[in-house]
């Protein structure tokens, strides 16, 4: 089996909300951990305005804070690839924490994976059911206050919750082509270069 052409389809499900929020998605094996973030808020419409980390077994990984203030650091996630996760921990579940504020849990599940397939054109968007929380709601907890505020007209909070959005917010639709958009923008990004050779 060659790294270089395997892939692999994760199921991403957001820990603790309901309605379910769940991306189904291809990546290359391959993939390096700080892409594999980006991927995963795109596809699921975050806004990357908050500090990441990926769980597994014992080991953390995501972006080292360079005044290392705060603690034991997690393994960088600029250098380390999905592979090694799989081969350092053999994990199949592996967990995407995302705004340590808010503590939005996804949990990734490697479900299948694809030998000797090529990788050019992932990652890859398969399903997406339910639509992402807004940002700093105030996680799992503070988005079912959400939404029970904003279905419900006698609540006292309804009016300015309503209007906290920018629209009005349904749980329930999915802009599917747009987060497909932005998953495949990123694969067009970090589509290997052909070097051309110049003649003389």
């Amino acid at each position: 089996m060659s790294l270089n052409t395997t892939a692999v389809r994760i199921k991403v499900t957001l820990k603790d909300v309901k309605p379910e929020v769940m991306r189904c998605l291809v990546v290359p094996l391959t993939l390096r951990l700080d892409r594999l973030h980006l991927t995963l808020q795109a596809a699921f419409g975050w806004t990357n305005s908050h500090l990441f980390e990926f769980l597994a077994g014992d080991g953390r990984w995501g972006i080292p804070d360079p005044d290392g203030d705060f603690g034991p650091q997690p393994i960088d996630a600029r250098k380390t690839r999905l592979s090694n996760i799989v081969q350092e921990t053999g994990a199949k579940t592996i967990h995407y924490l995302y705004d340590f504020g808010d503590s939005w849990d996804h949990v990734i599940k490697l479900e299948k994976w694809f030998d000797n397939m090529t990788t050019e054109g992932l990652p890859l968007l398969l399903e997406a059911t339910g639509r992402c929380p807004p940002e700093d709601v105030g996680g799992a907890s503070g988005y079912a206050e959400y939404l029970d505020a904003i279905s419900d007209p006698t609540h006292p909070e309804h009016e300015q919750r309503r209007l906290w959005g920018l629209e009005q917010f349904d749980p329930s639709v999915v802009d599917r082509k747009a987060l497909e958009a932005a998953v495949n923008a990123l694969s067009e990004i970090w589509k290997p270069r052909r070097r051309t050779i110049r003649s003389k």
